[in-house]
């Protein structure tokens, strides 16, 4: 894995190239302004504040996504791709010994995952929070709002938000509180009742983060740069709590921040989901608190993302002209890439095997129509 320092919107994408995954643990030096929020600093992890508070974010890590148990094909499939990332970041967190990891939500992909998924990320889960390292989560949307049951959450260092509520964490003498509650329909409405209930201002702290798994107004997502604004599904700008020295969320896929009064920080999803996320770099943030920073230093730490490439054969009259052009751009292709080839419709079977024999295991075809209307 490369280590990335990646600038929001405005910046310069700095990557630290030389520093590959064998070292990904050791500490890295370096200061820079956020564009848009003057007064939120984007570093990387320093070793020179030993009273910092460190806390690793990460979010929609979709575990089980195209992960079938019983796979009916042998095409190549993206599910390890996240369960990779997943680990990436608890062991990021282990090596650099974090105070504090926090999961946004969509933990798994679904709420019917298989149950061998969930043991596998349960166990990882377990190992990792017996290294002394609290974690905290939040159900997102696709489980639920539940995670799955298992004794392996009655662990001490996992916290789970199943309802509103705030975990108290002591650490290098200091005081962090962390609110939150599960993934809320209408949240629009009901999103106020939810953070009174977390019981925040009833605990004494040196900070507060308050989580949740929700679209805040103002979020941008797909390339279209659609933006959130009026919906019941959506937080107003102004419903926001102050109080918090930053709002963590999942449930947004791009990694952003809201530069509010209080920063609304999305990590992003640590894989690509759709082809709408193509060109997102995918990764997870750590957030440092201290008492000589009035707001939390971020720095945005990125994965690996498996290439993703898009082929318009919707222009194509002729078979052989297709897959000459299929062909040769396909030479180029990373081995491990997702290729999207878009038709009018169902190529025939013979047609359908040439390009599948150029692009083996990586090919997905989209079309309007379903199979039994495509033409030769």
């Amino acid at each position: 894995m490369t280590a990335h320092v990646r600038e929001l919107p405005g910046a310069v994408h700095k990557p630290l190239s030389a520093i590959a995954e064998s070292n990904f643990k050791n500490n890295f030096r370096g200061i820079r302004l956020y564009p848009r929020h003057p007064a939120l600093i984007l570093c990387i992890h320093t070793v020179s504040c030993p009273m910092a508070i460190r806390v690793v974010f990460f979010s929609d890590s979709h575990l089980g996504f195209d992960y079938p148990v019983r796979p009916r094909s042998d095409r190549a499939r993206r599910g390890p791709d996240f369960f990779a990332n997943f680990q990436r970041v608890l062991d990021h967190a282990r090596h650099t010994r974090a105070d504090l990891v926090i999961h946004g939500g969509d933990f798994f992909f679904s709420r019917k995952v298989d149950s061998s998924i969930v043991d596998t990320a349960y166990t990882s889960l377990l190992e990792f929070a017996r290294s002394g390292i609290p974690i905290a989560i939040v159900p997102g949307n696709h489980e639920g709002s539940v995670l799955p049951p298992s004794l392996f959450l009655n662990h001490p260092d996992i916290h789970v938000f199943d309802r509103p509520r705030t975990f108290r964490f002591d650490i290098k003498n200091e005081r962090l509180v962390v609110s939150g509650f599960p993934y809320l329909r209408n949240v629009r409405v009901g999103f106020s009742t939810a953070v009174r209930a977390c019981g925040n201002d009833q605990q004494q702290a040196d900070y507060r983060l308050l989580c949740f798994h929700h679209a805040v107004e103002g979020a941008v997502v797909g390339p279209g740069n659609f933006t959130f604004r009026e919906a019941g599904d959506v937080i107003a700008r102004d419903d926001l709590p102050t109080g918090f020295d930053a709002i963590l969320s999942g449930h947004i896929h791009r990694h952003q921040v809201l530069a509010y009064p209080t920063p609304v920080v999305y990590c992003g999803s640590i894989e690509r989901t759709s082809f709408a996320e193509k060109n997102e770099a995918k990764g997870f943030c750590e957030l440092t608190l201290h008492r000589a920073s009035p707001i939390p230093r971020l720095v945005f730490h990125e994965l690996p993302a498996r290439p993703m490439i898009d082929f318009d054969g919707r222009g194509y009259r002729q078979a052989a002209k297709l897959l000459d052009d299929f062909a040769r751009r396909s030479s180029h292709w990373q081995i491990d890439a997702i290729v999207r080839l878009r038709l009018k419709s169902y190529p025939e079977r013979r047609l359908r095997r040439e390009l599948e024999r150029l692009a083996p295991g990586i090919l997905n075809i989209s079309c309007p129509y379903p199979r039994s209307r495509a033409a030769g």
